[in-house]
């Protein structure tokens, strides 16, 4: 079944209206009808809505919720992922592999030893880029919201961010055994924020 992320102001009721570049991937790629199924969510919250699409317009598809379902596909705890930036565009990879595996949030962060240095208008450019893969991402993997791509952050704005946060891990290949990270996150309840710096 396909999958659409549309505003919580679409949902009206049993009516939702998608609109944007969606409409011309329902009309023109994926050929959809009036009468089909579809599953919208609203990106910020775990529901899944199942509508049946009643109109093709030339702007926007209306639809008729036929039922909405907690759909429950989301980690219980929220993971915000601290990127190092990587050479080329291996970050799009990541971001894509991170969203599909659960990641809430991915925060990408410009270190002493990164390779990439990215600022102002190429920032935003490139943060809006990886946006966009993280929305396909989560429709390609069934999740109910959007994880978000936060702006680019030095080492110190990011180890503050991080300080917010209850669960802090930094996987390091040279540590004897996984025990001790294995308890931290067993021992993560739902609810809990968990940073995770690569």
């Amino acid at each position: 079944m396909h999958q659409f992320f549309v505003e919580a102001s679409r949902i009206q009721g049993k009516h939702i209206t998608i609109e944007g570049r969606d409409v011309n991937h329902i009309k023109n790629v994926l050929r959809l009808k009036p009468g089909e199924e579809i599953a919208v969510s609203n990106g910020e919250d775990d529901k899944e809505y199942r509508c049946i699409i009643r109109s093709l317009e030339n702007d926007r598809i209306v639809c008729e919720l036929a039922f909405m379902k907690e759909a429950g596909v989301e980690l219980p705890a929220r993971i915000f992922l601290f990127q190092g930036l990587p050479k080329a565009d291996k970050m799009e990879m990541i971001i894509q592999k991170a969203v599909e595996l659960g990641v809430y949030e991915v925060i990408p962060v410009a270190t002493a030893r990164s390779v990439v240095r990215l600022e102002g208008k190429k920032a935003l450019q490139r943060v809006e880029r990886w946006q966009t893969i993280a929305e396909a991402a989560a429709k390609q993997s069934k999740r109910n919201i959007i994880p978000g791509i936060h702006g680019i952050m030095n080492w110190k704005e990011a180890v503050e961010r991080a300080a917010t946060l209850p669960v802090k891990l930094i996987p390091y290949e040279l540590a004897e055994g996984m025990e001790t990270t294995r308890r931290i996150i067993e021992g993560l309840k739902p609810g809990d924020d968990m940073a995770v710096f690569i």
